[in-house]
């Protein structure tokens, strides 16, 4: 909760209600075409099984069938991680994306500000990379991840709501379902393979939008409400 609240105190000091009901309409933005819907919910899914099935082939222990077998548990664990504030990484999102990112796009392109914000994002999981909890390649890791959030972000008009279910989809079915399987050189090859893939769509995200905007249609998200983006003029 610590971004969140975080993002809330800042807002109240320096914007004051108008500020704190913005943040707040970005959680709530739901309305976005239906394919972001389909991206926050499936690419971490695509990603976790590619780089599962890819650890496999290089050698690392199969999965036991009673692993794959708690798959149906995963909607659950969803949900729980989505809903109960303090777990999952959810309620982050509104500090990292709904307020950190259109501040740091404010005169930077949208790359270079996810990049940032990524490096901040990495070392807030120092702790749990020191305690073993999750692998080193975790710094890359949320790096990278943190500019395919940014075209997520930037491409739904500033929805945070789109974060906090990428987020919460990522942690269920990877660090919490197919990353859980391994151990020992195999847990941390994984970690690598996940690095891979997930700097691989941040890459074609960047090519195919553009490093200023990371979106096709919108202009980046700056410090104002939602309501307020207006989409890029194209010329034929």
């Amino acid at each position: 909760m610590g971004p969140f609240l975080a993002a809330l105190v800042v807002l109240a000091l320096t914007r004051g209600k108008v500020g704190i009901l913005g943040l707040l309409k970005r959680m709530v933005h739901w309305r976005v075409r239906p394919v972001w819907y389909a991206v926050a919910l499936a690419l971490p899914v695509g990603i976790a099984l590619g780089a599962t099935v890819l650890n496999v082939l290089l050698g690392a222990q199969h999965p036991s069938s009673a692993e794959l077998g708690a798959c149906p548990g995963l909607i659950p664990s969803f949900f729980l991680l989505l809903l109960i504030p303090g777990i999952g990484g959810a309620r982050k999102e509104p500090g990292w994306r709904g307020y950190a990112l259109p501040n740091l796009q404010a005169g930077r392109s949208a790359l270079l500000a996810s990049l940032i914000l990524g490096i901040v994002w990495a070392f807030w999981h120092l702790p749990l990379m020191v305690a073993g909890v999750i692998s080193w390649s975790d710094i890359a890791y949320v790096v990278v991840q943190s500019v395919v959030y940014a075209w997520l972000f930037n491409s739904t008009s500033g929805s945070a709501l789109l974060a906090m279910l990428l987020h919460t989809m990522n942690n269920a079915i990877s660090g919490g379902f197919f990353h859980a399987m391994f151990s020992g050189a195999d847990w941390v090859r994984q970690g690598w393979l996940l690095v891979a893939l997930w700097c691989a769509v941040a890459l074609i995200a960047v090519i195919v939008n553009g490093p200023e905007h990371l979106s096709r249609k919108h202009n980046k998200q700056t410090p104002t409400p939602p309501e307020s983006a207006t989409p890029i003029s194209r010329v034929a």
